[in-house]
């Protein structure tokens, strides 16, 4: 079984790398969603636009998730609030806007079910309840849920999508009107008004570089720290009606069931945590075996396992993202702490905005004063 999403099926089509020097105003590296939503933000404000990845349009991160669409922050909004200060509930509320512009991009690949979150400990019962109550004073959308689950939150905002296909689909978007895209193009060389590639320079007033997982690499000073994000897919199931997406033991294991009745379940991450501190793309056994318990003991399925996978994804100590411009015209963006499919793209158009002098980026930065508790 090879390390295959459940969203893959085949219909993406190659883009051919960038093998001549370019001049635009815009350059975006990194071709997930919150790249493409980048590009998107640039057109939308007549700026020309290119971007490269150095693999495939929505192979990392982007296209390898558990397809939420989740609004919110990195964490409960009473425990975000901690490290997001006064601009938790104002960029909450932009997820609110953004979720909107993503199920429109998925078109059919897209589900507006809404969420729950599923309290299984007296301690998650509890902190749910405590943040019901923030959402409840801050006039965001969420309520008690009690069902077939079990007990916990729905948030009916939120869904599901297909990401891959997102990616997809907004790729041929912002083809269709200007810009280019270049596959197979890595970033070897970014500096201030030029992204050096292996065949081309790339010269650009503004540069923005929207990377989630291994942003490191590229930045090795930027704070952040990659995990690796293992998942299972099965068969269709007929035996299981699970309306919408659901997170579970404080979001360390998520599952959902597609519309054609397959399920995507990941999690025990919490399990393995010094081992999924990795840049290895690879699946383990270990990992896997406790994922497949997910599925038969708290999921409640006997469908067999078709796939088996695994992304990328980078954290910040705070949990907090990357925001921020590190040199003159070098936007970074990234860090999204395992929720990226919205948020990332609410900090992606946000540089855009403020690379182009339309906007000053106020969102919280995760900064280089936060460290790694050693």
């Amino acid at each position: 079984m090879t390390n295959r999403p459940i969203w893959e099926d085949g219909a993406g089509d190659r883009r051919p790398p960038i093998v001549h020097d370019k001049v635009t105003d815009v350059c975006v590296v990194g071709l997930g969603g919150s790249g493409l939503s980048a590009m998107d933000e640039a057109l939308a404000h007549g700026a020309s636009v290119i971007g490269i990845d150095r693999s495939t349009i929505g192979a990392e991160a982007a296209g390898r998730n558990g397809g939420f669409l989740k609004t919110g922050l990195t964490g409960p909004l009473h425990t975000a609030r901690e490290s997001w200060g006064d601009a938790a509930i104002p960029v909450y509320r932009m997820t609110l806007e953004e979720i909107e512009r993503v199920f429109d991009q998925a078109g059919d690949d897209g589900w507006r079910v809404g969420s729950i979150r599923l309290a299984t400990t007296p301690e998650e019962i509890d902190d749910c309840e405590v943040n019901l109550a923030a959402l409840e004073a801050a006039g965001l959308p969420g309520t008690a849920y009690e069902g077939p689950l079990g007990v916990g939150l729905f948030f009916p905002v939120d869904g599901g999508f297909n990401p891959l296909s997102r990616c997809r689909r907004l790729a041929r978007s912002v083809m269709a009107r200007g810009a280019e895209i270049g596959e197979g193009t890595e970033a070897i060389s970014i500096e201030p008004g030029r992204v050096v590639t292996p065949e081309a320079t790339i010269s650009a007033r503004v540069i923005v570089v929207s990377v989630d997982g291994c942003l490191e690499t590229l930045f090795p000073e930027i704070g952040a720290r990659t995990t690796r994000l293992q998942m299972i897919g099965t068969e269709p199931d007929p035996d299981l009606d699970i309306r919408c997406p659901v997170y579970a033991d404080f979001g360390f294991n998520y599952w959902q069931q597609l519309p054609d009745g397959r399920l995507a379940v990941g999690g025990a991450r919490n399990l393995h945590s010094a081992d999924e501190w990795t840049r290895d793309a690879g699946i383990t056994a270990s990992v896997q075996t406790d994922i497949e318990r997910v599925l038969r003991d708290q999921v409640g399925s006997t469908a067999a396992v078709t796939h088996r996978w695994s992304g990328h994804s980078a954290y910040t100590p705070d949990g907090v993202p990357i925001g921020r411009e590190v040199e003159e015209g070098v936007w970074v963006v990234g860090a999204y702490n395992g929720v990226g499919n919205v948020l990332g793209a609410v900090y992606a158009r946000a540089a855009i905005k403020a690379g182009l002098r339309i906007d000053e980026f106020w969102l919280p930065d995760s900064g280089p004063q936060v460290a790694w508790a050693t």
